[in-house]
């Protein structure tokens, strides 16, 4: 019997090839993909897709060799973002698994998975019990047949579906740049935006899962100072960067200044409630507080949820919300079974910038209300420890309010708030500050974070 403890996660697979993981373990892991869905939903068949790793190829046939076994079949999309195969999972009504590392070195790789219509996978919602299938690796029933294998291409359906859905055929002119970070954006970027009032200036495009410019990951400044030059250098109206997947989009301005993923949550937030079809906006508890502001002053309902694409999905099933926001740059929309897509969050931006004549750094002026401190790591011995101090401190000030949604969250009476939450992998606490102004928020993350690392 196997152990997987090290490499099936909260949400996904996620480990180093081959020294975590191998094509046995992805035989073993599609075999007891295969028996879940089959036995939980009736699924017949699956959907699968991979990026442009290595590994991803191999990886990814050995997981379709475990669920033909089980007498399923396969329909493989090839090369895909992880939002196409979501697309495919919820246009085709199938099942899903789609390898790939994300925004991780190139060592890693891994698989996302999903029920039928994109529906999430996660600890407590299957994956649990897959882990518990794939490691023992035998099964009571026996198939009455070998499933079948068949390729179909996802991608034009894939950039339809989405122009369908955001239409920027009448747009001014905008130049754009898009740093694709040698990952899936420069498989999809160009059949989706092809044809269109855009003048696209590509960074990266060559697909290469041995990222040779800088990690496909642009939540880390670092990764995104060639796309902030070349912004400048081409004089464009905005830049675009994807991350491995291309599930996740960062925007940046015409001045190569960052766009707040909150600021980008408001700005969609409000095109989606302008089309009447829905009130209901979910935001995860660390996006900025301007953002449930905003969606209110536009007659919408703003609801908080933990961090993590599972609680945002499933809120969004409950609530009928029509768009939900992460401050990680997750965009889900009702529209795309609920599901989290760079691309389509993109085009709005892009319709937003196109529909009037101003730059995008005065466009989002009016969505950024508030001083962040962006999320800010510290190495602990005891984080449970850390977090009650700083509790104790807090909670004693007057007319502070305390609450545990998700780690500690303490909101001040003068309108400055933060979070202070334990990750679920390493031995961190994450710290977000925001507060009416810089000088505020330093103040206040100077004075946690120093109780914190003390």
């Amino acid at each position: 019997m196997r152990d997987l403890s090290s490499i099936i996660k909260a949400y996904d697979v996620r480990g180093v090839v081959p020294d975590q993981w191998d094509e046995d373990v992805a035989r073993a892991i599609g075999a007891a993909f295969a028996e879940f869905v089959a036995e939980e939903t009736g699924a017949t068949a699956v959907v699968t897709a991979h990026d442009m790793r290595d590994s991803s190829v191999p990886l990814s046939r050995a997981f379709a060799e475990g669920v033909i076994g089980r007498g399923l079949d396969v329909v493989e999309a090839g090369l895909g973002s992880t939002d196409m195969l979501y697309f495919a999972a919820g246009s085709l009504d199938l099942p899903g698994a789609m390898f790939t590392a994300s925004h991780n070195p190139a060592q890693y790789n891994g698989i996302k998975m999903c029920r039928a219509g994109a529906a999430p996978i996660g600890q407590d919602s299957g994956l649990a019990t897959i882990r518990e299938w794939a490691e023992r690796d035998s099964y009571d029933r026996t198939p009455d047949r070998v499933g079948d294998v068949t390729a179909r291409e996802i991608v034009q359906e894939y950039a339809a579906y989405l122009r369908a859905l955001v239409d920027l055929t009448g747009i001014r002119p905008l130049k754009v740049v898009v740093d694709a970070g040698n990952g899936m954006g420069g498989y999809t970027v160009p059949v989706v935006l092809d044809g269109l009032p855009l003048e696209i200036v590509p960074l990266y495009f060559e697909l290469d899962g041995s990222f040779p410019n800088h990690e496909a990951n642009p939540l880390e400044p670092a990764n995104l100072v060639d796309l902030q030059k070349a912004v400048r250098e081409h004089d464009a109206d905005i830049g675009l960067a994807f991350d491995g997947d291309a599930d996740r989009v960062f925007v940046v301005d015409e001045r190569g200044e960052p766009v707040s993923p909150s600021a980008i949550t408001a700005l969609v937030a409000v095109r989606e409630l302008a089309t009447g079809r829905g009130t209901t906006i979910i935001h995860n508890l660390i996006t900025s507080q301007a953002v449930p502001e905003i969606v209110r002053e536009h007659g919408g309902t703003p609801v908080r949820t933990r961090v993590g694409h599972s609680f945002i999905k499933a809120e969004m099933a409950r609530t009928d919300a029509v768009f939900g926001g992460e401050h990680s740059a997750h965009y889900y929309f009702r529209d795309f079974w609920r599901a989290d897509t760079g691309m389509l969050a993109a085009m709005h931006v892009l319709a937003a910038l196109g529909e009037q004549s101003a730059p995008l750094s005065e466009l989002t002026a009016a969505y950024s209300r508030y001083a962040a401190s962006g999320e800010i790591n510290s190495t602990v011995a005891d984080a449970r420890a850390s977090t009650a101090r700083v509790r104790e401190t807090f909670a004693a000030q007057d007319g502070a309010t305390v609450d545990d949604l998700d780690g500690l969250t303490v909101h001040l009476p003068d309108g400055a708030w933060f979070n202070l939450r334990a990750s679920n992998t390493e031995p961190l606490l994450r710290l977000n500050v925001e507060a009416p102004d810089e000088q505020r928020m330093a103040q206040v993350r100077d004075q946690v974070l120093e109780m914190v690392r003390s």
